[in-house]
């Protein structure tokens, strides 16, 4: 029996469930291994080949290796364990932050100092808001039921 997730409907906004945790387990697991100094400099040496030591799917692993966030999200990514990528790779998380929406860090900050995005026009899939996926660099999430 399948739940009813509703909260699928919020744009701009993937909902770290079991679905999604079982999805993303190696590749947070992998992003757990770079809390270790030496993970985090054989990482750093040959990316490709410390990737290859992990049971991830290759669309994890090319998430990974281009620091695509958006897309380890999608497959399963948490942002709390995806933080530690960021931070191998020297980057702060409002950096990161920033780099998920399409904005300069600098844009993030001041957009989150003012309050955020509206609520208008992103209360459910489908309307014009700015956490839509049409005005994100993710841009079109796949439809559901495709991978």
């Amino acid at each position: 029996m399948s739940l009813n997730k509703n909260y699928l409907e919020i744009p701009g906004t993937t909902i770290f469930d079991a679905d999604e945790s079982r999805k993303g387990y190696h590749l947070n697991q992998f992003c757990m291994s770079l809390m270790k100094p030496e993970n985090r400099e054989r990482f750093k040496a040959d990316q490709r080949a410390y990737v290859d030591e992990w049971p991830m799917t290759e669309d994890q692993k090319q998430a990974v290796l281009n620091v695509d966030l958006n897309r380890a999200i999608s497959l399963g990514g948490n942002i709390y364990f995806l933080a530690k990528l960021g931070a191998t790779h020297g980057k702060s998380f409002q950096q990161m932050a920033g780099s998920m929406t399409g904005m300069t860090e600098l844009e993030y900050r001041d957009m989150m100092i003012g309050g955020g995005r509206s609520v208008e026009g992103n209360r459910v899939v489908g309307e014009d808001g700015t956490a839509q996926a049409q005005h994100q660099p993710q841009g079109r999430r796949p439809e559901k039921g495709a991978a």
